[in-house]
């Protein structure tokens, strides 16, 4: 890791955007320990027998047809920070193209340190990804499960848990993602879309209210629906995996708080328990296969209403 170099990129950021992207993945990767990814035979198996045993028993389960994408990797720090870098390139495109206001240099610099930082934090504590490789160029773009050995190692010892079965369980999340957009083929462009509309109307200097809470309720399916097949797919109880992985997210010092705050993080959390609540509450009442209904059509989603209230649903999708 190397302070001084991570510092010396972003000051020297430079290009006619309002993020020298290069500069960025510099930066991220300099302040980041790459992390050891020297595999074991029996842990190269154990990825690749994960994988393929949450596929069928998430078939199984959710009654739900999908594949797994083509490009699965055990990633380091550093690769996570270089697949993602393109991600939020797109998602920014439409802001950069407004240019930087009265000082673009000094905005430039501004906005390069803090996706340095963002990237460089998450490189650190993600431990898998599903990406469906939103806003891609390629329209047969395919999509991508990472997994970040040097982080699942560390929670996994950090946390006093069995290794095998942590990584395990984090497979059995990831692989359930691609469960959702395998069934749903038209998700990956319905999230584009409300993504789209609400970053283009915050680069006309709006906020597009509508777009943001359509994406807010798709993602809180996305990962409520994600949690209901963990639990009734995953070999056996995890409450305690759970529950340690939520204390290590809520400690940490003052610093990591206020950075969890200010990537939304603990939106995601409320999203995971609000989601898993609704549909819970729907497989409880009509079944995993009514629930795995949400992924049909995308009228089929629920509303904001809706998730806090599932019998409105089930009423009108069921």
């Amino acid at each position: 890791m190397n302070i001084y170099r991570s510092v010396r990129a972003v000051t020297n950021a430079s290009g006619t955007g309002i993020v020298d992207w290069g500069a960025v993945a510099e930066a991220a990767k300099a302040s980041t320990p790459p992390g050891e990814l020297t595999l074991s035979d029996a842990e190269r198996t154990g990825y690749k027998t994960d994988v393929q045993d949450a596929r069928e028993r998430l078939q199984t389960v959710g009654e739900v047809e999908f594949d797994l994408p083509d490009t699965i990797e055990i990633q380091n720090r550093h690769h996570w920070i270089d697949a993602n870098i393109e991600t939020f390139e797109r998602v920014m495109h439409p802001i950069e193209e407004k240019g930087g206001g009265v000082f673009p240099g000094v905005a430039r610099v501004a906005n390069t340190g803090t996706m340095a930082f963002m990237l460089s934090f998450l490189g650190k504590n993600v431990l898998g990804q599903y990406d469906p490789l939103l806003l891609a160029e390629a329209d047969d773009a395919d999509h991508g499960l990472y997994f970040v050995h040097p982080n699942i190692r560390r929670v996994a010892d950090s946390l006093d848990v069995d290794y095998p079965r942590f990584r395990r369980w984090i497979a059995f999340h990831e692989v359930s993602h691609a469960a959702e957009f395998g069934a749903a083929p038209w998700l990956s462009t319905y999230l584009e879309q409300r993504m789209e509309e609400g970053v283009e109307a915050l680069s006309e200097g709006s906020l597009d209210r509508k777009a943001f809470r359509e994406l807010d309720t798709a993602m809180t399916s996305v990962e409520g629906y994600a949690e209901l097949l963990m639990d009734r797919a995953f070999d056996d109880d995890y409450e305690d995996l759970r529950r340690k992985l939520d204390a290590r997210r809520r400690g940490g010092g003052p610093m990591a708080m206020l950075v969890r705050r200010l990537l939304g993080l603990g939106l995601k959390r409320r999203q995971y328990e609000r989601g898993a609540e609704f549909f819970h509450a729907v497989a409880d009442a009509r079944g995993v296969a009514t629930a795995s209904k949400v992924w049909e059509h995308p009228d089929n989603l629920p509303t904001d209403d809706e998730l806090d209230a599932p019998e409105r649903w089930v009423r009108r999708v069921a």
